[in-house]
């Protein structure tokens, strides 16, 4: 999803529309919508490409905009979202659904889902 948003935000900031780009880049309208929505997958030439084309950097496109574990050695680096370091900080402002996400994450996020679907 992070992907999605970031190229649509950087296509709009050039005012360009989506046909405009998916001529650019070869591809159809509905391809460039499918990469914005997250429900297509650029290939590794169009995702070059599309970089290319909206001036963006690699690391932030794909969500990875900030160290969040410093330490000399780079193995131990871990680089996440602004949009992810952002819904952390939102659940630790609400304490028993951040401690049953630390419980039990997979059912906590399968009751959340089942919640929205509704």
């Amino acid at each position: 999803m992070i992907i999605g948003k970031r190229l649509k935000e950087a296509r709009i900031k050039r005012n360009m529309s989506q046909e405009e780009l998916g001529n650019l880049l070869g591809v159809s309208k509905v391809s460039i919508c499918g990469y914005e929505k997250g429900t297509r997958t650029p290939t590794m030439e169009n995702f070059l490409d599309l970089i290319k084309i909206l001036d963006l950097e690699p690391d932030y496109v794909l969500g990875r905009d900030k160290n969040v574990v410093s330490e000399k050695n780079k193995d131990y680096n871990v680089i996440m979202a602004d949009e992810d370091i952002q819904i952390i900080n939102e659940l630790k402002h609400n304490r028993e659904l951040y401690n049953k996400l630390c419980s039990d994450p997979k059912r906590t996020i399968e009751l959340i889902s089942r919640k929205l679907m509704k």
